[in-house]
């Protein structure tokens, strides 16, 4: 079954792990039998990788793009468990779960789709708790200017 993609000007895209880039115009490509596919907003560099779920995603990244690599897969697990150990989110909990089956099917993209989903609710639960410290810190300010 063929797959047809349609890229922007100038996008990336990973091929079986070559690195690819559209040129000036809009273009489409039909890839006629399977191939390892990411196209640019699927592509995570390794210094955005910077919270849990992101290096979850970043490692299936890499699976995904190697097939498998043992070594990868260990650190995987490592990153997956300790974010198990962590959290008490049912959500969470059962979205990291997932995406262990996935891989542990080999369907390492299924495990990205899911791991993006969980990179946003990490943002928003980040956000909050930003958010109360910025409130906590101005509130012990106000406090000590008043006293």
């Amino acid at each position: 079954m063929s797959l047809k993609i349609d890229l922007k000007p100038g996008e990336k895209f990973i091929v079986n792990g070559a690195v690819l880039k559209a040129g000036k115009r809009r273009v489409s490509l039909i890839l006629e039998n399977e191939a390892v596919l990411l196209r640019s907003k699927d592509i995570m560099q390794e210094a955005d990788a910077t919270t849990p779920a992101r290096r979850i995603y970043f490692t299936l990244m890499l699976l995904y793009i190697y097939g498998g690599d043992k070594s990868l897969r260990e650190r995987f697990d490592g990153f997956l468990n300790d974010f198990l150990g962590v959290t008490s989110l049912r959500e969470v909990r059962a979205a990291l779960l997932e995406i262990h089956r996935s891989v542990e099917n080999g369907k390492f993209y299924a495990a990205m789709k899911t791991c993006k989903w969980l990179i946003d609710v990490e943002t928003k639960l980040l956000k909050i708790a930003n958010d109360r410290k910025q409130g906590d810190a101005s509130a012990f300010a106000e406090i000590q200017e008043s006293t």
